[in-house]
């Protein structure tokens, strides 16, 4: 006897449809599973044996065979545990599903019957339904999160029991046979609304606001720059300057994600087993990711025997904060440079390449010198740090990494103590962002990407051009400083995003000079004490 089910699993971040073939034929009772399962798959004979039992229906004592095809992709997890039972109950005639719907069945089963919840829902019913599915099976705590994903019937269960109570005709000990299965006629009573589409914007913004920091305007205009164009900045300052506060509400001046990025987001976020609230609708706030400094490669950029999606990753669209960046290991903060670059991060295994997307906008803060007061005037605070010492503590940070990074900016001691003086709020400065973004997609369209940090090659030729007085003076500023032509490129898009803050179509003189001063750690530093 041979039956067919379609279940699905993650790979990498995407959803793979996954045929279960289930075959019982006679010989020594055994189960059997293959098609490269994890030992986690293994196990399921143990947890679908009890759950079958312990739910009144009888489990072969023949050989059961179980495949799951493609039998050449590894396979993890246990998601398919609800399909290998209604597998094993539908081939040995115990049960008869409905065949008005192309099913697919996700889902972990307890001892009892029960059913668990499973991570990446997101992904393998948006998979699904891009290969044709029409409905999914499945626990009812994954049925919020699998109902963001339109036009699909969504049917939830709790227990393998609550579909005897479908059943159209039950034999009369209330005990199916092999000559009276359990008829299930529709999966309709199990079916669950819609989810209720989630409002564009959240309803409330973070408490945190620009208004709390006293003083430091220009590194609030610094900050609106890369939020208006998603730059990578670095903040530079003696300890107690604020650079941490300014960061942290860096997210309040951020324009929302639209749909297509909040359901990028929140598919990586459902297959890392992060999603706090899976019914409550897309992400819509852009995520905030600030990892200590003893996280190691894999945990960054994601790794693992089958990969998961690291730190890089889950900042999609949002911002990855590295306090204290000479702190990171050296070797791990040279992994950065290919997601900064290509927006994505591919890491190679013996059986197959992952690639998971990675567009976020680098923020960072370090102090100037190991001791942190690198030229501070004030007297109590001198700097005490030798040349060689500053040297090596800078030396963590690789001059190819900074060079990826288009705003470096000083942040000194507040000068500014009074609470009663006006501050720049972050109302006001989400106002400018957003005017800056509205202007950048009305620009591109669908054909560049909508931030000016996209822009590359030919594109930003055209959308970037400079007069002959901006040219001569940016080309002359790259060889007096020895600037790659990469730092030529970003200093190009950071005034692209100035001019457009100051609502102007074309880059003018003053606009290059403001991006170039933004390149601090580009110039001639102080030394220290020698």
């Amino acid at each position: 006897m041979y039956g067919k089910m379609h279940s699905t699993c993650l790979y990498g971040i995407d959803g793979v449809i996954i045929q279960v073939e289930v075959d019982i034929s006679n010989g020594l009772p055994q189960t059997s599973i293959i098609g490269l399962p994890d030992s986690a798959i293994r196990e399921a004979v143990e947890r679908v044996r009890a759950g079958i039992k312990n739910c009144g229906f009888t489990f072969p004592l023949q050989r059961v065979t179980i495949n799951l095809a493609p039998a050449d992709l590894k396979k993890e997890g246990s998601a398919f545990d609800l399909a290998i039972a209604l597998g094993i109950l539908v081939t040995s005639g115990q049960l008869l599903l409905p065949q008005d719907e192309k099913l697919l069945l996700i889902g972990e089963m307890a001892l009892d019957g029960s059913l668990r919840p499973v991570n990446g829902v997101l992904s393998m019913v948006d998979r699904a339904k891009r290969e044709g599915f029409t409905a999914v099976l499945l626990p009812e705590e994954n049925a919020g999160e699998a109902a963001l994903i339109d036009h699909m019937n969504i049917y939830a269960i709790r227990h393998l029991n609550e579909l005897r109570q479908l059943a159209a005709e039950l034999s009369a000990a209330d005990v199916p046979g092999k000559d009276q299965p359990l008829r299930i006629q529709t999966l309709s009573p199990l079916l669950k609304a819609p989810a209720v589409a989630a409002a564009s914007v959240p309803e409330h913004l973070p408490a945190e606001d620009y208004a709390d920091v006293l003083g430091q305007l220009h590194v609030k205009r610094a900050l609106t720059i890369a939020a208006a164009g998603m730059h990578n900045i670095m903040l530079i300052g003696p300890p107690g300057t604020g650079k941490t506060m300014l960061i942290k509400r860096l997210p309040t001046i951020l324009p929302f994600m639209t749909e297509q990025e909040a359901l990028e987001t929140t598919k990586i976020f459902s297959a890392a087993g992060k999603l706090k609230e899976p019914g409550s609708g897309l992400i819509r706030k852009r995520p905030f990711r600030s990892p200590h400094h003893t996280i190691s490669s894999g945990g960054l950029i994601g790794g693992g025997t089958i990969p998961k999606p690291g730190e890089v990753s889950l900042a999609h669209r949002g911002i990855l904060f590295l306090d204290e960046l000479p702190e990171f290991n050296r070797q791990v903060l040279e992994v950065l440079r290919q997601p900064l670059e290509d927006k994505t991060v591919t890491i190679s295994r013996a059986r197959a390449v992952h690639t998971f997307p990675a567009h976020f906008m680098l923020a960072a803060s370090m102090n100037p010198c190991p001791c942190g007061y690198l030229g501070s005037d004030h007297p109590e605070h001198q700097c005490t740090c030798s040349f060689s010492r500053i040297a090596q503590y800078r030396a963590k940070i690789s001059g190819p990494l900074l060079d990826r990074i288009d705003l470096q900016v000083e942040v000194p001691r507040p000068k500014e103590w009074s609470t009663d003086a006006p501050s720049l709020s972050s109302a006001e400065m989400r106002s400018q962002v957003l005017e800056a973004h509205a202007r950048q997609q009305q620009r591109y369209g669908s054909g560049y990407g909508g931030w000016n940090s996209e822009l590359t090659g030919s594109a930003l030729r055209r959308f970037a051009r400079l007069d002959s007085a901006s040219a001569d003076m940016l080309h002359q500023t790259i060889e007096t400083l020895g600037l790659s032509m990469r730092a030529y490129d970003r200093i190009l898009k950071l005034a692209r995003t100035i001019a457009d803050l100051d609502g102007q179509e074309n880059i003018a003189f003053n606009h290059v000079a403001e991006a170039i001063q933004y390149r601090n750690l580009d110039r001639p530093q102080i030394t220290g004490v020698g």
